[in-house]
């Protein structure tokens, strides 16, 4: 009796220690990955003074600020950025080259997401067969499934299939995406065999029917939007039926297949944010021990981006009601988890240059002609110098892809044509250099423009040579509009803002990249990096 007296008291004294032992990792009750699509870093500023209080200012001012996050690939474009935030890599690694490219292989046309094997599920059927399987590497949500043998529920939301899809990763419970055919969110087999209830009584209330039918009015007096040019300014462009691109833009004439447009609209952004939130009630996100993520792409910045460029009213007017539902969004993430128990953070997937036209007009050098990615004007070069037609099959994301059955089928020197191609595209005025990607060991130019090129190579998904442009030249947009893709600042520099559980309030100049995002959250979440991480911690973000 007196043994078992003193192993009762020596089980009373230990208990605690074994009791310490057992206590769940610190984490937040849910992660939210906000980013939006062609945010160029300057926007934080450049609307300030007109931010709500409680939107961008609240994460800003009450978060931590990573001032200059460089995207260190190219090309900046939707499909690598959202796979580099989230699997903390970049194209040589994860294979997402580009939103779409060449397999050099097959010689097939592929789409960053594309994947025939899988069916749609609640969309239409091309829109459906989607899932991602090109992405190579793991996410921080797949990671974190992993750490909670899939406890944790994981989502990506947005209006494109690839802003929700490749956030998400491979073992997401689901990705949700815009289908234009219904005005409805769908997803495919890889994910469900069939929406969950939640989504169908959220299709179900047609929010795209009634926000495609109100005219985009200017939130204020047109004459305090200060800091954009004109309304139908000459640098532009229109849509739909429109005469002239000035407000207010009227996009609804009865027809489904004007679902699309509404991508343009800032109500873009609002719906995909109301998905956001039936997804956290649906779900029951933040609402047990296991952490969850929810990965949201706000994607009418890049539409109408496209479409007016930086410059425009209707960019400062979609900033200003981006603000709002932010605002909304966060006041609505405290009702449903709490303040103080989630964590997020806002960053870009590219930013946007400004239209050539214009900066021409200010007398800065600039230019965007055509044939800069035209693969019949380089063809007709080449049939002189070689009699074979079809030589070059695209030139895709500044990229020179060979047909490459033509050049062994008529025993051409391939040396001597990849010559003859450099040759013809150096004559173009805003060309600065081609770059051999085959010879990257013999690659001579400046830092940081080298090490974007290598983190870029991926052989089995690039083109044999890339065209270099002047900084403020591009392709593709004609006279109005811009588009994004190059390692310049306007492009590569992109916002990055943290906030809530976890997180310091404070502000850094230090340059990091976009690939360290995810090892900031697999710190801050006590699990393992993506397997494919090639950033590292930043420094400041995280409470000791």
């Amino acid at each position: 009796m007196k043994y078992l007296g003193w192993f009762v008291v020596f089980v009373l004294l230990v208990s605690p220690v074994f009791a310490q032992k057992t206590k769940q990792v610190e984490r937040p009750k849910l992660v939210v990955g906000l980013v939006v699509d062609q945010m160029r870093w300057d926007y934080l500023y450049r609307y300030y003074d007109r931010y709500s209080d409680k939107g961008f200012k609240r994460l800003m001012n009450k978060g931590y600020a990573c001032q200059n996050t460089i995207i260190n690939y190219i090309p900046t474009a939707t499909g690598p950025g959202h796979a580099s935030v989230y699997t903390g890599s970049v194209p040589a690694i994860h294979g997402i080259a580009s939103n779409s490219w060449i397999e050099v292989k097959t010689g097939k046309q592929w789409y960053c997401v594309e994947d025939p094997s899988v069916t749609s599920v609640g969309g239409s059927d091309k829109a459906g067969k989607m899932s991602p399987r090109n992405l190579n590497t793991t996410t921080v949500g797949d990671e974190l499934r992993l750490s909670t043998n899939k406890r944790s529920k994981v989502f990506g939301v947005g209006i494109k299939d690839r802003g929700s899809i490749l956030p998400a990763g491979h073992t997401a419970n689901g990705a949700f995406w815009f289908d234009d055919s219904t005005g409805n969110f769908m997803t495919s087999s890889f994910y469900m065999e069939a929406l969950p209830d939640w989504l169908n009584q959220f299709n179900n209330k047609r929010l795209a029917d009634k926000y495609i039918k109100q005219p985009w009015q200017l939130l204020y007096d047109k004459a305090t939007y200060t800091n954009s040019l004109p309304d139908d300014n000459a640098y532009e462009g229109t849509f739909l039926m429109e005469k002239s691109p000035i407000f207010p833009h009227k996009l609804y004439e009865g027809k489904q297949s004007n679902y699309k447009f509404l991508r343009y609209m800032p109500a873009g952004n609002t719906i995909t944010l109301d998905l956001a939130e039936a997804c956290i009630i649906g779900e029951q996100l933040g609402k047990d021990d296991n952490t969850d993520m929810l990965c949201i792409t706000l994607s009418s910045t890049d539409y109408a981006g496209h479409n007016y460029a930086p410059d425009a009213m209707e960019m400062e007017d979609m900033f200003l009601r981006l603000d709002l539902d932010i605002a909304t969004f966060l006041d609505k993430l405290d009702d449903l988890v709490g303040a103080g128990n989630y964590t997020i953070f806002l960053t870009a997937d590219h930013g946007a240059v400004r239209n050539s036209m214009y900066l021409n007009s200010l007398k800065i050098p600039s230019g965007n002609k055509l044939e800069y990615n035209s693969s019949v004007e380089l063809n007709h070069f080449l049939v002189e110098q070689f009699k074979v037609a079809g030589l070059v099959k695209a030139i895709s994301s500044y990229q020179v892809y060979y047909n490459e059955e033509k050049i062994k089928a008529n025993q051409l020197d391939r040396a001597k044509v990849k010559e003859a191609t450099v040759a013809y595209l150096l004559e173009h005025e805003g060309v600065a250099t081609i770059i051999d990607l085959e010879e990257l060991d013999a690659l001579t130019i400046p830092e940081p423009i080298r090490t974007m090129i290598v983190n870029s190579h991926y052989p089995k998904r690039n083109g044999a040579l890339l065209v270099l442009l002047r900084p403020g030249w591009y392709s593709g947009y004609g006279k109005t509009g811009t588009t994004h893709g190059s390692w310049a600042p306007y492009d590569s520099h992109v916002p990055l803002l943290w906030y809530g559980w976890g997180i310091n309030k404070g502000v850094s100049y230090k340059t990091v990249n976009i690939t360290d995002i995810a090892a900031t959250l697999s710190s801050l979440l006590h699990i393992q990096m993506p397997n494919g991480n090639v950033g590292q911690v930043i420094e400041g973000v995280i409470e000791n």
